[in-house]
C-alpha cells in the first residue's frame, strides 16, 4: 500500500477514488506523523489540530 499523500475529512468532493476513510484517531495520527492536510477541506482546522 502506498504512503497517503493527504488527509481528507469525510465528506470531502476532493478526496479521489483512491483514497478510504479512516477514524479520526488514525487520522489525528496521520496528520502528527506529517501526513499533510488535505487543502480544501482542511481536517486538521475542522478537527481542532494545528501546527
Amino acid at each position: 500500500m502506498a504512503a497517503p499523500v493527504y488527509v481528507h475529512d469525510g465528506g470531502c468532493w476532493n478526496a479521489s477514488k483512491r483514497s478510504r476513510g479512516v477514524g479520526r484517531e488514525s487520522a489525528v495520527r496521520a496528520l502528527a506523523d506529517g501526513v499533510p492536510a488535505g487543502p480544501h477541506c482542511r481536517p486538521d482546522t475542522s478537527h481542532g489540530i494545528l501546527d
